[in-house]
């Protein structure tokens, strides 16, 4: 190798090849040495380059671009250069990304996991009585976004209303209907508690139900409008006895519907006919009638009777008398006047009237009822207690009571004496019965 001496020429001969091994310009002197510091960015990545490919990347003039990880964000320079004051060009960090707060919904909330920022996830919930609507889980993105639209609370669930149960009732004794009463139900809001308006469909508590089933309805709804609804019956019964039947010869009048619990049904019979049997029945509450079936019999006037009172009283709200006197059967006006009664014996009977003569003077004066003769005796008693002139004619009327109504001293048309007796009381009820029955005269 040579002598020592040799040795620093030697060298220098070397060097040129050492420096391109190594790739270092050779107008840098010894690069290797770090220029700039090194660069560590937290939750980041650096990608340098130096000049012209040196190793170092802190190098005089090495450029450095600098990229986030995902979730995190960069303030500073996205590039760095290694500058001649041995400092870098700006200095940057990655901050986690962070998503707006989110809002809180009405009648709800919510609970976070890392609050708002990358990653973190949010729960949605709701008070009771609220429901959650939109996306129960949110999640914060790279783009500072929450996954889903913000959720919301609403009141979706209907309020809650309990009806009282089925209520079966029976009509009150001669009635058809019955008073139901029941306490007014109360909705509830499983939400905020509040009720708008409460509807009932059917009839109100403290109502006269009549006899079938009736559907009654309560319908409430709350601020949002959700109804709640409930429903029951009430079913009302008439206990009824046996439809009964007008007697013949006879009207039958009813209180109610005729048949049901307390009704009344009262008997009466036409002209020339006696009530046998009970003139009033009730149905009663085992569904039975009182009394005893009537029946309409033919009414059999007994003239053997002792006194002109105990005449009447046989007549006694069953018929009217007309009572016609005459001195002699020769008298023109008592001849005529029997005439034209005769004609009218239908309205004589629509009207429940007998007709009664008496004849004569005593001792030969006779009383006469249709075919019937009374004694001397009586009809002069009768013509002494109601007063009637002995030697004229006259006509007497007497009412249902034994009230003297009207006199006559002359004749009088049948027509006439059929409106005075139409204005009595007992008369009216009678034309509706008969208009009832279709009793009327046609000739």
């Amino acid at each position: 190798m040579g002598s020592p001496a040799h040795w620093p020429a030697l060298l220098l001969l070397l060097l040129p090849l050492l420096l391109l091994l190594l790739r270092v310009p050779p107008s840098r002197g010894f690069p290797d040495t770090p220029w700039c510091s090194p660069i560590k960015v937290k939750y980041g990545d650096v990608y340098c380059r130096a000049p012209q490919g040196g190793y170092y990347k802190t190098a005089l003039g090495t450029r450095c671009d600098i990229r986030c990880q995902k979730g995190y964000e960069l303030y500073g320079s996205s590039l760095l250069i290694c500058q001649s004051n041995k400092r870098w060009s700006d200095k940057v960090i990655c901050k986690q990304k962070r998503c707006p707060t989110l809002a809180m919904p009405a009648n709800g909330g919510f609970k976070c996991v890392d609050g708002a920022y990358f990653n973190s996830r949010c729960e949605y919930y709701c008070s009771p009585g609220y429901t959650l609507k939109g996306e129960r889980t949110v999640t914060c993105m790279d783009n500072k976004a929450w996954s889903g639209r913000p959720a919301s609370c609403v009141d979706m669930e209907p309020p809650r209303i309990k009806c009282p149960s089925v209520k079966e009732r029976i009509a009150e004794p001669n009635k058809l209907t019955v008073r139901v009463s029941w306490e007014t139900p109360e909705g509830r809001d499983t939400a905020d508690g509040i009720l708008t308006d409460v509807i009932l469909k059917g009839l109100p508590p403290g109502s006269n139900f009549p006899e079938g089933d009736h559907k009654i309805q309560y319908t409430v709804y709350d601020r949002a409008e959700n109804k709640g609804t409930c429903k029951f019956r009430v079913k009302v019964r008439v206990k009824r006895c046996g439809k009964l039947n007008a007697p013949e010869n006879g009207y039958m009048k009813c209180s109610s519907d005729g048949d049901n619990y307390g009704a009344t049904c009262e008997f009466s019979c036409i002209g020339g006919y006696e009530l046998q049997g009970s003139p009033a029945r009730v149905c009663q509450s085992n569904l039975a009638w009182s009394g005893t079936e009537p029946t309409c019999a033919a009414m059999n006037v007994n003239v053997g009777v002792r006194t002109a009172a105990a005449l009447l009283d046989q007549f006694y709200e069953k018929r009217r008398l007309l009572i016609v006197s005459t001195p002699t059967a020769r008298n023109l006006l008592y001849r005529l006047q029997l005439g034209m009664l005769q004609q009218a014996q239908c309205g004589l009977d629509l009207r429940h009237i007998t007709v009664v003569e008496l004849v004569g003077v005593f001792p030969t004066l006779i009383g006469r009822i249709g075919a019937k003769i009374m004694p001397p005796a009586l009809a002069l008693q009768l013509r002494l207690l109601l007063r009637i002139p002995l030697y004229s004619f006259s006509m007497v009327l007497v009412d249902k009571h034994g009230m003297d109504k009207e006199r006559y001293v002359s004749l009088v048309m049948p027509v006439a004496l059929f409106n005075l007796i139409d204005t009595f009381p007992l008369r009216k009820e009678e034309m509706v019965l008969q208009a009832e029955m279709g009793q009327t005269c046609n000739t």
